[in-house]
């Protein structure tokens, strides 16, 4: 079960350096990608299977990413021009269940995704070295984070929630012909 929840293994904070930062922004750039790679030519009984048992299916993954990266977005932004902001924690599991993303096709997540990566890419590719120890405090967990640890948070978190799709699509032969992960 641990596999099925963390197929690449839990968020490991990384040290600065130029080619983890160059690792990380290729990640966010190609983000929406890989994610719309992920469903292609998915059915809508296949978009509604959950990605291990109790997960959330497809189409909620899709969705969450872009509400979580929506969220990503604003943090950074608050972390490059506030002292040490206090961010908005939001309630994952209510949102998944709000009827945008019950009721629209995935499609219109991905395409925020485009997007919304494109302004976050611009904004985190120009950060500079002393920037990136910028802080934004987040009550639930009562801890600082650093914009460095931001990013590698949400580049961690593109690929896993892609992962998951993926790791799904392998174990019930979803991939057709011509298409694979490699």
């Amino acid at each position: 079960m641990e596999e099925l929840k963390y197929p690449i293994g839990k968020y490991v904070e990384q040290p600065y350096s130029e080619k983890q930062l160059q690792e990380w922004l290729l990640d966010i750039q190609t983000l929406p990608n890989r994610i719309e790679y992920a469903v292609l030519n998915l059915d809508e009984a296949q978009l509604q299977t959950p990605y291990r048992p109790g997960g959330w299916t497809v189409h909620q993954v899709v969705h969450h990413v872009a509400d979580s990266h929506m969220n990503a977005y604003t943090r950074f932004k608050l972390g490059l021009t506030e002292e040490n902001p206090t961010i908005k924690p939001y309630d994952e599991e209510a949102w998944a269940k709000l009827s945008d993303t019950t009721n629209l096709p995935v499609n219109i997540s991905i395409t925020l995704l485009h997007a919304l990566h494109h302004r976050l890419h611009e904004v985190i590719k120009n950060i500079s070295g002393t920037e990136w120890e910028r802080t934004v405090f987040h009550p639930e967990s009562k801890k600082e984070m650093t914009l460095w640890y931001l990013l590698g948070m949400y580049a961690w978190h593109g690929r896993h929630h892609t992962a998951h799709i993926l790791k799904l699509r392998d174990r019930e032969g979803w991939w057709g012909s011509g298409l694979s992960i490699g």
